[in-house]
């Protein structure tokens, strides 16, 4: 009991430390959303555990002891702006991964390239944790080399739509939540950078060995269906197959980079929410991320 009392009255905190300020640019709202669902996507696995509904303007995936879902883009991409609203699910949900995000592994299986946004299960009390994740060609030397940054968030994800968004262009990947930047990977050098296409994905999965507390919380399945729910995609972008002509998405106004304003609120979001970082982690062989150095 003292334990969920602490844990509610740490997310009351969370939420209100201080007040969500404007990033000057609203990269959510010079995008239509895709018409439907099938006009951007295709179910990838699990198709008993995915709704879209008769409209298409939305799906829900789900993970049960049977099986989890995804879905994935129809096209590989080389750079854009990809974004979807999710609602996650409330309560237990520890050892559920919900994830958004651009990957190759399929055809590049072990030396992969992949930008994620995951949403790490937790148990009831705790807020949930938003991972994010660069991976460049993956761990085809045996050594799996991500660059994780971890985020608390400044509203329940469980209790309604946000929007989530990765941009994704020849010099930096950003990742936004409610049009706030709250990671910037700058490109400084080929070697720390993905430049092969990738797909979009959206999954849901069970990562009991890893997603809550380093495993030490697994999935209880009694408390299934566990439910994703996505809506407003953005696909944005120069396809692999778009002509050489093809403009990628600017961050800002003035084009890539973000503005002060962005900056602004990209620092209060870190400054506030943010609970890892790899780049200061002292664990970390720094010899395989010198892009934290450089």
């Amino acid at each position: 009991m003292a334990l969920l009392l602490f844990s509610s009255i740490l997310l009351s905190i969370l939420q209100c430390s201080s007040a969500q300020p404007s990033p000057g640019y609203y990269l959510s709202s010079r995008f239509k959303p895709l018409p439907g669902f099938y006009h951007g996507y295709n179910t990838l696995w699990g198709p008993r555990h995915q709704t879209v509904s008769a409209d298409q303007s939305s799906v829900a995936i789900w993970l049960d002891r049977s099986s989890g879902s995804g879905f994935k883009s129809n096209r590989p991409f080389r750079s854009g702006y990809f974004a979807a609203s999710i609602k996650l699910q409330p309560g237990d949900t520890a050892g559920v991964i919900t994830a958004f995000y651009l990957s190759n592994n399929q055809v590049h299986p072990g030396f992969h390239d992949e930008v994620d946004i995951e949403f790490l299960g937790t148990t009831p009390g705790r807020p949930y944790k938003l991972q994010t994740n660069v991976y460049v060609k993956g761990s085809g030397d045996g050594r799996v080399i991500g660059r994780e940054m971890k985020f608390h968030l400044w509203f329940d994800p469980a209790a309604d739509f946000h929007h989530y968004a990765i941009l994704w262009n020849p010099n930096e990947i950003i990742f936004f939540v409610d049009d706030i930047p709250i990671r910037r990977y700058p490109r400084k050098s080929d070697d720390t950078f993905p430049l092969r296409p990738m797909w979009v994905y959206g999954t849901i999965w069970d990562a009991s060995s890893w997603a809550t507390d380093n495993g030490k919380h697994r999935v209880d399945y009694r408390h299934q269906p566990f439910v994703a729910r996505f809506t407003r995609f953005v696909v944005r972008g120069c396809s692999a197959y778009a002509p050489s002509g093809c403009r990628p998405v600017p961050s800002s106004p003035s084009g890539f980079g973000l503005s002060k304003q962005q900056l602004a609120a990209m620092a209060w979001a870190q400054r506030n929410y943010m609970v890892y970082d790899y780049c200061r982690d002292d664990r970390r062989d720094r010899s395989l991320t010198p892009e934290c150095w450089a």
